[in-house]
């Protein structure tokens, strides 16, 4: 067979080629753009081409740092198409993390949303590597900024050549992208995607026993596109000719419902909490919502409650899917098989609601103390996974080794399969809450929590919350000398400075004594059975 290299660029031609007439609906502060995948190429070869004049070379880091609209799915393949590495960059981490995988990733050009710039000119006197800012906006005029050298993209992009030729000596091997999780313990950890990575991953997508995405579908992904690669769908949507649909900055449930109606969006992909919130303004029946053929939800577990009322109260097929950003990110969709049909409702629910079944091209195992675990839906173990688009190492990060032991990653999710290899998620090796999609550490938490002078123990643990999934609260011992003089603010108010607002616990009990293990750990089991029906609040 001939030796041709898997490469991103290609994924944009074959969109310029056969689908030039197709369009990307853009949303951005001040307007929403209509933009067919020929204009799309044109505005992505003008960009790969001042980027290469601003000195961006082959293996050179380019961050986004910005919101889901047409400008940053140009970067998606700009930056790929010459050689470079696009580091998606979470808006939603604090300015120190920030900070630290800038540096880390060794950025040489940031691209950052108009709306956002206000942060780098806190943080531009840490962020040695970075060359040249771009601020992404509908204006070609830049705003007075202590950034230097600031430029406008619109201005950059008029003076770009639109028939710039991406490279093509690219072996498949090399990386196109970079993200960083969430930082759950420590600092972020950076995953490279290869272009073989992302072009294999994109097929997957677009398998029938997956998403099914195709050039028939108008795709509209709420999942942030700096939260693994908005889970691979513009690029797969961009390959095989879907119209996009990108909701841009601070959207509403009422704004996501009206581009739905409006634009007839067949596939919508997000975390719980969009749908949760989606649903309360969908089931005032004031949209039409008959052009949606699959909801995807993903990023923390999809209630029972929350399926069933997508599908039998407004009709619309909700698909629960898993993976994580070291998986690029695709791993498990819960589709039935065809004879699964024909259980009950709530048998089928049952199913839905788990993780689903392993997708084409990926290999599992689930690890318990015995070894491999028996597929009988009862005996946990860790998920394991290997395959072409699961990541090998770290980016520059030899202390988690571990993690990738003899060739598997070893997720951290502890997991039961079923006789039919259904994937069910039933707890965390390290007690991470997962929050509206997005983790956040109990360690970090409790660690700064026991800085402050009157606490003598803390423990934190996450609570169900119909909105987020996940809540933490922080269960807490005060000294005997600070006992009915602490409040919970007073603690919330001293750790506040140091994390994100949405880490920050939903509520402070104060305590006699923390449940213990043996050998004197926190029994976190037991503080969740004690909290479980405790009620929180949205962040």
């Amino acid at each position: 067979m001939m030796p041709i290299q898997l490469n991103v660029s290609t994924m944009l031609e074959r969109a310029e080629l056969l689908f030039p007439r197709k369009t990307v609906i853009s949303r951005t502060l001040h307007q929403v753009h209509r933009l067919t995948y020929k204009e799309i190429g044109e505005r992505t070869r003008r960009l790969s081409s001042m980027l290469a004049k601003l000195g961006v070379e082959p293996g050179d880091r380019v961050g986004t740092f910005g919101w889901n609209h047409h400008r940053h799915l140009e970067a998606y393949f700009a930056v790929p198409g010459l050689g470079a590495v696009i580091h998606m960059i979470n808006i939603r981490l604090s300015p120190e993390h920030i900070v630290y995988i800038i540096n880390h990733a060794q950025d040489k050009v940031l691209l950052v949303d108009e709306d956002l710039l206000p942060l780098f000119e806190k943080l531009k006197d840490h962020l040695p590597t970075v060359k040249a800012y771009i601020v992404m906006s509908d204006s070609t005029e830049v705003a007075s900024s202590s950034l230097e050298p600031l430029y406008s993209y619109e201005a950059l992009l008029a003076e770009g050549d639109p028939k710039f030729q991406f490279k093509k000596d690219i072996d498949e091997y090399s990386p196109a992208g970079l993200c960083f999780t969430s930082a759950t313990t420590g600092n972020p950890k950076g995953v490279e995607y290869t272009h073989r990575a992302l072009v294999l991953h994109s097929l997957a997508i677009g398998l029938a026993d997956t998403l099914a995405l195709s050039e028939s579908d108008v795709c509209m992904p709420v999942v942030p596109m700096f939260h693994v690669n908005a889970w691979g769908l513009p690029y797969a949507a961009t390959w095989f000719g879907s119209s996009q649909v990108l909701p841009g900055p601070r959207f509403t449930p009422e704004i996501l419902a009206e581009l739905i109606a409006g634009e007839k969006v067949t596939v919508t992909a997000g975390v719980p909490t969009i749908w949760l919130g989606l649903y309360n303004v969908l089931s005032q029946g004031r949209y039409d919502t008959g052009s949606l053929r699959a909801v995807v939800c993903g990023g923390s577990a999809a209630p029972v409650s929350l399926i069933r009322s997508y599908e039998d109260k407004l009709g619309i097929p909700f698909y629960h899917a898993y993976g994580m950003t070291e998986t690029t990110p695709l791993v498990t969709v819960a589709r039935l098989k065809s004879y699964q049909e024909n259980l009950s409702r709530e048998e089928q629910l049952e199913l839905r609601a788990k993780q689903g079944v392993l997708v084409p091209g990926l290999e599992m195992r689930v690890l318990g103390a015995n070894g491999d675990v028996k597929w009988d839906g009862q005996e946990m173990g860790e998920l394991l996974l290997r395959g072409p688009w699961i990541a090998k190492e770290y980016y520059k990060d030899d202390t988690s080794a571990h993690v990738f032991d003899d060739g598997w990653l070893h997720t951290g999710d502890i997991a039961t399969v079923d006789p039919e290899g259904f994937i069910k998620l039933v707890d965390r090796t390290k007690d991470l809450i997962k929050s509206g999609g997005e983790w956040i550490s109990s360690v970090d938490l409790e660690n700064a929590i026991i800085d402050h002078e009157a606490v003598f123990e803390a423990a934190v643990v996450a609570v169900p919350s119909e909105q987020w999934a996940e809540r933490p609260v922080a269960c807490v011992v005060l000294k005997e000398e600070y006992k009915g003089r602490v409040a919970k603010e007073d603690i919330l108010n001293f750790i506040a400075p140091k994390f994100p607002k949405w880490w920050l616990p939903d509520d402070v009990i104060f305590m006699d004594e923390i449940p213990k293990t043996s050998v004197g750990k926190f029994l976190k089991r037991k503080l969740r059975e004690q909290l479980k029906y405790h009620l929180t609040k949205p962040v």
